[in-house]
């Protein structure tokens, strides 16, 4: 009796030694993961690839993607399941080796509404896996393999404006425009407008807004703009314009640099433009020519010659003849008076 259940004992223990040789998981070291970019534009694709590094006649692999950032566009190798934040992709070749594969692939596209910058990551693990005759399997990827890269717009630098119109004269205010502008600006958590300026010796300028907050003024040169701590500027189609006045206390050249720093980054230069100014002497109001006075050329005007042709200016006023009428008039009525007298005597007398 002990010898039969020595021998039924030893016969279990070799199929349990004969099965447990062949069901042994071996660990699959040679799998990698890579992405086919790192960053990605509104609109485009990617694809994550998972190089087995041998062939595989079997697996399940799940790559897990941001849902907000991503839509899933297609796999290759094997049978695809989109859960709308994981692709499940299944492979099993029942050929018995012949159609192993080496690799597979997943391909997301990008949303088409992204504005900002999107760190993001696809995630990978698998289960089931065996070599292409199933003589081997391996332990399943329970850790998973990422692969970070970034969704963001194709940003466009922020262009800086100083415009006005018209002569610009020292000590007047002269109205100005300051804009900076971006059809796509990168965000910004804290960026801040500040000002610089040379000046003629011994000369000076203001740039002077008013803030909407406090309504108060506030010279841009003196102490940039706005929140010291800075504000949040970026997005599509930015465009941020302020009304100031500048004042030039002497003529002269002079320059004005406008810059965007960021707060978050050590006061780095976003943005940076440089602006020419030149300054004026104070006018002055001038008399029309006419009325000047010790005009040469209104006072005893002389003929001019004209090649051989003498020209004489006309006199503006005619002369005076009213007094030299009277003395005739006068003169004729007494002459006819006379005559008369003369007259009447002389018939008297007859």
């Amino acid at each position: 009796m002990k010898k039969i259940f020595s021998i039924i004992l030893s016969f279990i223990l070799l199929m349990i030694f004969i099965f447990s040789g062949k069901s042994y998981a071996l660990s699959l070291d040679t799998i990698s993961t890579k992405v086919d970019k790192t960053t990605v534009r509104p609109g485009e694709e990617v694809k994550i690839t998972i190089d087995f590094g041998k062939q595989l006649g079997a697996y399940t692999f799940d790559v897990a993607y941001d849902n907000k950032i991503f839509e899933y566009v297609s796999a290759d190798g094997g049978t695809a399941n989109d859960t709308t934040d994981k692709v499940r992709v299944v492979f099993h070749d029942s050929s018995g080796g012949t159609n192993a594969r080496e690799n597979m692939s997943v391909t997301f596209r990008a949303k088409s509404d992204i504005t900002t910058s999107n760190p993001t990551e696809f995630s990978v693990t698998g289960e089931g896996l065996s070599n292409a005759d199933a003589s081997e399997t391996y332990d399943d990827i329970t850790m998973p393999m990422v692969e970070n890269l970034t969704v963001e717009p194709e940003y466009k630098d922020y262009v800086i404006s100083l415009t006005h119109t018209g002569d610009i004269v020292k000590g007047q205010e002269k109205e100005m425009k300051l804009s900076y502008s971006s059809p796509m600006g990168h965000y910004y958590e804290h960026a801040r407008l500040i000002a610089e300026a040379t000046t003629p010796a011994n000369a000076s300028v203001k740039l002077t807004g008013i803030n909407a907050d406090t309504s108060a003024e506030q010279d841009i040169i003196q102490s940039g703009w706005g929140d010291p701590q800075g504000y949040k500027i970026g997005g599509k189609d930015v465009l941020q314009e302020l009304n100031v006045k500048a004042l030039f206390s002497d003529a002269g050249d002079y320059t004005i640099t406008l810059k965007l720093i960021d707060r978050d980054n050590s006061d780095a230069t976003i943005a940076e433009k440089t602006f020419n100014f030149k300054v004026a002497e104070e006018q002055q109001t001038e008399q029309p020519e006419e009325n000047q006075p010790g005009n040469s050329e209104n006072e005893n005007q002389q003929p001019t010659t004209e090649g051989n042709q003498q020209v004489e200016e006309k006199p503006e006023e005619l002369p005076k003849t009213g007094n030299n009428i009277f003395v005739l008039m006068g003169i004729l009525i007494v002459l006819i008076s006379a005559a008369g007298i003369i007259f009447y005597f002389d018939v008297k007398s007859k």
